[in-house]
């Protein structure tokens, strides 16, 4: 197939979910709860094929030398299966967010004004690895009435491909027309490049994945971007965070599934409670199994640290390295995350409620908290159903982008024949 006949068809399948985004439009929540219900049953039941596909992608992980962290994101087992088809259940239970009037007047003249929500229309969603999205995005979208096109990942080719066939085989039994779904099967790069300039037929793109993707999205596309973050995570340990709890956060954060965005990256951690406390530290660290990369004052406590450098307090390691910056102040502690942090998910582990306050309203991330995980900046976890990303920029949505982040208003008129 020539370049040009390529492209066409990725523009052919742009204008299919352009069309079936129209007739989703017009389809009630019954109708749009049904199909996301047979959706999840015939996952659950195509579990083998999916799973069979899926081996063929990890194999070809381990042939080109995929790190472990990938290679998580990138496995599928009847369990994940299973929890994508249920997060599908879930997020039919949700209020639908298309049709609500948010606001409405009359105005002197009698012309009723109504703002109501409507959905965006046709999604672009690029992504990597995660096998897990194609299902996650493809249910949002359907929730909130619009069609998506989807460009996954190479390494991840024979598992979507397999797990949007099932979605067209169950859609073919709804009311969703099956072109709502398009998956661009090309590894060519300039047909993902086509998806940056489609604006005539693409209201959005959502890019999801690494820094290196991300910004090329966000660099070179002419369509509108919902942009998502990489997660450098940081838990600052405060000179008055109770022992126990600061532990059993940073390990949560930290190991229980090192692979993904809102694990913890890098531990800043008060010079007093770390005097007080680095006995406990020290051997919770060493039975997780933890590598430390910490600045010259934390070496001195970790006998097995390494130095860090300017990569360490940027990087997004994704495994069981963990960064330690040591300060003597909340203030140096939220220096330090305006400088190397990503807007993504931020805590403190303190209590003392005027320090947990300075610490919420000047750290500037979508996500904070207080005495609790960063591991909770998850859309099923917050109770949105899936997400289709969390958002780091501030503009219409910002951080776990669940149903309401896929819509957009329109305002309605009705008269009697005013005019002007």
């Amino acid at each position: 197939m020539s370049v040009i006949e390529k492209h066409t068809s990725v523009e052919a399948q742009a204008i299919a979910a352009k069309k079936a985004a129209k007739k989703i439009s017009l389809l009630s929540t019954e109708e749009k709860n049904e199909a996301l219900h047979i959706i999840a049953d015939t996952l659950e039941k195509n579990t083998s094929r999916i799973l069979h596909a899926n081996e063929r992608d990890l194999q070809l992980g381990k042939e080109k030398g995929y790190d472990a962290a990938y290679m998580d994101r990138l496995a599928l087992s009847k369990e994940r299966i299973f929890d994508f088809a249920e997060g599908l259940r879930q997020v039919a239970k949700l209020e639908d967010p298309t049709g609500k009037i948010l606001s409405n007047w009359t105005l002197d003249n009698g012309l009723l004004v109504e703002k109501v929500t409507v959905p965006l229309g046709v999604i672009g969603m690029i992504y990597e690895a995660r096998p897990n999205v194609t299902v996650d995005a493809t249910g949002l979208a359907l929730k909130s009435g619009n069609a998506i096109l989807l460009k996954g990942g190479s390494s991840a080719l024979s598992s979507n491909k397999a797990i949007v066939e099932v979605m067209h085989e169950a859609l073919n039994t709804t009311k969703i027309p099956k072109d709502a779904v398009q998956f661009i099967a090309s590894t060519d790069r300039e047909a993902t490049q086509q998806l940056f300039t489609m604006k005539e037929h693409i209201d959005v793109l959502i890019p999801r994945g690494g820094g290196s993707l991300i910004n090329a999205v966000v660099n070179n596309a002419t369509v509108p971007v919902l942009e998502t973050g990489v997660g450098n995570c940081h838990l600052y340990i405060d000179v008055e965070a109770e022992v126990e709890e600061a532990l059993n956060i940073l390990v949560n954060a930290k190991t229980d599934r090192p692979a993904v965005c809102n694990a913890l990256e890098t531990a800043i951690i008060h010079k007093e409670w770390l005097d007080k406390n680095k006995e406990q530290l020290i051997n919770t660290l060493n039975e997780e199994g933890i590598t430390v990369h910490g600045d010259e004052t934390a070496l001195s406590y970790f006998p097995d640290a390494i130095l860090a450098n300017e990569e360490d307090w940027a990087n997004e390691y994704l495994s069981l390295d963990l960064a330690v910056k040591t300060v003597e102040s909340v203030e140096e502690a939220i220096d330090h995350i305006e400088r190397y942090g990503t807007k993504h998910s931020e805590a403190i582990v303190t209590e003392n409620r005027d320090t947990a306050k300075i610490f919420m309203n000047l750290v500037d991330a979508s996500a904070l908290y207080h005495n609790a995980s960063t591991r909770f900046t998850d859309g099923g976890a917050l109770g949105f159903g899936a997400e289709i990303g969390i958002s780091t920029q501030k503009l219409h949505a910002r951080g776990p982008m669940g149903l309401p982040a896929l819509t957009t208003v329109k305002f309605l008129m009705s008269g009697n024949g005013q005019t002007r």
